[in-house]
């Protein structure tokens, strides 16, 4: 049956244009409840059980399934996901409503509705004959839609009872909305609320702990004191946005200030790009990473960024005034030229909420179901929930969502959520850490899996179409002992012309991954794989990762071949790109590498092969530093784990060699070939990776460090800066030179990518390079993998598809692979500062000198070579007599009773795990040498570490 709809619509040029919209009506969709003869099996994908026995509830004891409404399915999807509710319809009315308002939401039904245990059955109620209904003149689109859910609920029960006689089948309409529910009744429809029917679930009560609490009314503070203002609605805000009273921007709050933030104004504009936000009032009730509009504040009342340090000590919950008298401390003495545009919220645009890890701060009222959650995430307020589990929940981490923000409360309300496990456990705190950091790290699904090759796998004559067959040459590969991702290999042989023929060979993962397809999006979806201090979270699955795409030794593999004809002065005669077919004669770790080019008596071919390589990469990297390459430093460690309890026992930084950098020049040279390749081929959609220059401001600390040790930095251009760190040399203080590069780093931008259409500065600045790309690691970046297919289509190797060569596409690709990058660096270092809070855990207190990196106010931060660790020293402690600090931010220098602190001095410290918060457990450092009086720890106690073994000669990164 066909249904049409005509209607006029005027266009852009004036004209009038008829439209008709065809509607289909079937007669054939099935009800998705087996053993209907009336539906004769019309079912698609997984149906509802024949007899739905559980959950017992005391409402509707008889068996039954349930039809949510659309904002049920919106705001108690952690309900509908627990294992206990099962057999639900979800209609497409409601589902189109959740795609169009929520796409997290939506992506969870989807996994709901494909989970064969959940018996989740989707009923296409738009276009059934008997459940489809027209808007009726005069009815708005929700209540046309809330109809339309009556509809498909009264037809329900009325064909159910038609399967036979003592058919005792119903379906119960689940809606919030009193005026929908109470016209269900009227039609009679059985019909409860979410939180009626949740808690007649006798046998679950710990559901009731998962019910969102969505009554901004009923469920506030009994005090009702209205402590924030009111949000504008949304058409104000866009309205004061467009007039310039308001501004749009994303709300970052401070982790070191629970009374500070910043927004960070959307568009080009140059001035008022960054507001402050100080006080409970002017945040008003926003959370990190909303898109909130604020209001700028009249000059006179603009402030400085604070010093202070603050964070929620949870006094008494709903204790505003004493926060206020907080606030008036954060206003300090400052002069005017460090007052910064100060604002408030006046309204939110767009709630970025998600799930958040962290521990209940259990109520010292005995018996009561309301407690305070504090995440993990500082910068996140704590939410109040209500559970009736807190005694089991104290000391382990668990998840909780918010579902609102009431005005008089000075608390989000959210709701239980999960239970993760106890805190200090390894694989709870993993969990943690990669949820805290969102990255992507569920098992892989069926339809992922479903597009990897069957095994056994061999390489086919329709695989070596527009392929090269590399396999006699002399390929390996040099890496990281343990590394089975191998995604890189070289050869280096000589020509007959007496020329140098050099090879980068890298996995051709583009073959196994085709656009579009399920693989593809969920390896979009994860961006890099993300390396933990024991865990790989894999962006591709381990079929492809660490076997079919990994270029391990004696088997043949599909590669993707840069190679250039060189002559023994490194400089390139010759670059092709080509798909080949290569087989590794040896997987070598960079110590073995490094053993055979030392070694005389090795004279094989393997080894011919890497002495050439690298007699070229010193070439290669000696140009590159003379263009102005920066060589910077940073402390990386690595953990020697116990085989049985895979416990760090022993944790030392990494050492260097000859092959790392030799390797490494060969993946850049095969980077900027690409970067050059693609670009001249795409000049609008080549995927590129760019490194601002930092703004010079960002060079202050670093001049003054030096400037304290009577040495000069010039930071003008890269080459400049370079330089001056190459001079940069003290004979009494070796060190200084790795400390300077380890604080040259933290003045660096971030590298991000890029689409060449949406940029017009393509400079490297690290790397001295005008165009840069990723071309040699797909097995592990998401980027590689479209540099790959843009070099192929370059290469006539590959066909193209619309999204590679649409800019803006790329452009939000970009967005996304810059996100997980970021996050998975973050991940890392969470991941070390966890294992080296357990390797000090076991170790006991510990004595070791470490150099100052940092000065600040009230404290110095210092740096342990031998452990690659970073830690605070602070000279104010709660209940101790204050000393007397003078900080002098010129030079920069701090002043303690006598003694004065320049960054780059050397001193003793303590170290130690503090436990005493539970949440965030954290290397605590106290001052050894130089003696203090009331300040340094005596010396006795720094002799605890004195019977491990003799200390391991400090190798840090160059």
């Amino acid at each position: 049956m066909l249904k049409s709809k005509t209607f006029l619509k005027k266009t852009r040029a004036g004209g009038v244009m008829k439209i008709v919209r065809e509607h289909y009506l079937r007669d054939d969709i099935g009800c998705g409840a087996p053993g209907c003869e009336a539906c004769g099996g019309a079912h698609e994908g997984p149906v509802l059980e024949p007899q739905p026995l559980d959950p017992a509830s005391s409402l509707c004891p008889q068996p039954h399934y349930l039809l949510p409404d659309t904002n049920v399915l919106l705001h108690q999807i952690d309900v509908l996901e627990d294992p206990a509710i099962r057999n639900v319809i979800v209609l497409q009315t409601v589902l189109q409503e959740v795609r169009s308002r929520s796409a997290p939401v939506y992506k969870r039904i989807r996994d709901l509705t494909s989970n064969q245990e959940k018996h989740f059955y989707t009923f296409t109620n738009e276009h059934h004959r008997e459940t489809y209904i027209e808007q009726k003149q005069g009815e708005n689109s929700n209540d046309r839609n809330d109809r339309a859910i009556r509809v498909a609920a009264k037809w329900y029960n009325e064909h159910l009872k038609k399967m036979s006689a003592d058919n005792q089948l119903q379906v119960v309409l689940i809606t919030n909305d009193k005026k929908n529910k109470e016209k269900a009744i009227e039609e009679g429809i059985p019909a409860f609320t979410c939180e009626e029917y949740v808690k007649s679930l006798t046998a679950n009560p710990e559901l009731i702990d998962r019910l969102a609490c969505l009554s901004e009314e009923g469920n506030e503070i009994e005090s009702g004191k209205i402590i924030f203002s009111e949000h504008l609605p949304l058409s104000k805000l866009q309205q004061g946005i467009k007039s310039g009273t308001y501004l749009q921007g994303t709300f970052r709050a401070s982790r070191e200030n629970y009374l500070e933030a910043t927004v960070w104004v959307h568009g080009d504009a140059e001035e008022n790009k960054e507001i402050i936000l100080q006080g409970l009032k002017n945040l008003n009730r926003a959370i990190h990473e909303d898109i909130v509009a604020v209001e700028l504040l009249p000059k006179n009342q603009w402030v400085a960024p604070s010093s202070v340090v603050l964070h929620d000590e949870g006094q008494n919950e709903d204790d505003v005034e004493k926060e206020e008298e907080t606030e008036r401390i954060l206003k300090t003495a400052v002069n005017e030229k460090m007052l910064k545009p100060t604002g408030r919220v006046v309204g939110i645009i767009k709630r970025n909420w998600r799930p958040y890890c962290g521990m209940l701060s259990k109520s010292d009222i005995k018996e009561s179901r309301r407690h305070l959650f504090t995440p993990a995430e500082k910068r996140i307020p704590r939410i109040r929930i209500e559970t009736r589990q807190a005694s089991a929940l104290e000391g382990r981490r668990i998840i909780v969502a918010i579902d609102g923000w009431p005005r008089n409360s000075r608390y989000p309300n959210g709701h239980f959520v999960k239970n993760l496990g106890e805190v200090g456990d390894k694989e709870t705190e993993t969990e943690v850490l990669l949820l805290e950091h969102d990255v992507p790290h569920q098992p892989f699904s069926q339809a992922v899996l479903s597009f990897l090759p069957k095994m056994p796998w061999s390489i086919t004559e329709k695989d070596m179409k527009n392929r090269e067959d590399l396999r006699h040459l002399c390929v390996c590969s040099v890496d990281p002992p343990g590394c089975t991702d191998i995604d890189d290999a070289l050869h280096c042989r000589e020509l007959e012309n007496g020329n140098l023929e050099v090879g980068v060979h890298i996995a051709d993962v583009s073959h196994f991954i085709r656009p579009g397809n399920a693989l593809d999006q969920e390896s979009a979806r994860r961006g890099t794989t993300v390396y933990l201090c024991e865990k790989r979270i894999d962006m591709v699955p381990e079929l492809l990762s660490s076997n079919l795409c990994s270029l391990r030794c004696n088997v043949d593999r599909l590669a993707f071949s840069c190679i250039w004809e060189m002559n023994h002065n490194a400089e390139i005669l010759k670059t092709r790109f080509t798909k080949s077919a290569i087989n590794s004669k040896a997987s070598l770790t960079y110590a073995e590498a490094q053993m055979r080019i030392d070694s005389a008596a090795m004279n094989d071919d393997i080894t011919i092969s890497l002495r050439g390589l690298n007699k070229l990469a010193k070439i290669l990297k000696r140009r590159r530093i003379e263009k102005g390459a920066l060589t910077l430093s940073s402390p990386e460690v690595r953990f020697h784990m116990d085989s049985e309890t895979h416990d760090p026992i022993d944790l030392q930084t990494k050492e260097l060699r000859e092959t790392n950098s030799m390797v490494e020049e060969f993946m850049l040279l095969a980077n900027i070939s690409v970067a050059k390749k693609i670009h001249e081929e795409f000049s609008e959609h080549a995927l590129l990776r760019k490194h601002p220059a930092p703004p010079p401001s960002n060079y202050d600390i670093l001049v003054k460090a030096a400037k304290s040790k009577n040495l000069e930095v010039k930071t003008d251009t890269a080459k400049a800066l370079a330089d001056s760190l190459d001079q940069a040399d003290s004979a009494t203080f070796p060190y200084l030179n790795t400390l300077l590069r380890i604080l040259a780093t933290r003045c660096m931008m971030q590298a991000v990518y890029f689409c060449s259409g949406m940029d017009n500065d393509f400079h490297h600045y690290g790397l001295a390079s005008s165009i840069y790309t990723h071309f040699t690691s797909p097995i592990r970046r998401y980027a590689d993998i479209i540099v790959h297919r843009l070099l192929a289509v370059a290469i006539g190797a590959d066909c193209t598809y619309p999204e590679l060569t649409d800019k803006h596409k790329l452009a939000d690709l970009c967005k996304n692979l810059n996100f997980r990058h970021k996050m998975a660096q973050y991940a890392q270092r969470a991941s070390v500062a966890f294992h080296t809070q357990l390797f000090f855990k076991s170790k006991g207190i510990v004595s070791e000198e470490a150099y100052i990196l940092f000065v600040k106010k009230n404290a110095i931060v210092v740096l342990i070579p031998k452990y690659g660790l970073e830690g605070t020293v602070f000279f104010e402690e709660k209940d101790k007599p204050k000393p007397r600090l003078i900080y002098d931010d010129e030079i920069p220098s701090l002043k303690i009773e006598n003694t004065v602190f320049h960054i780059f001095d050397k001193v003793k410290v303590k170290i130690m795990l503090d436990s005493s918060n539970l949440q965030h457990q954290k290397i605590r450092m106290s001052l050894v040498e130089p003696q203090i009086p009331g300040i340094s720890i005596p010396t006795d106690t720094s002799n605890m570490g004195i019977s491990e073994p003799e200390q391991k000669k400090k190798k840090l990164e160059k």
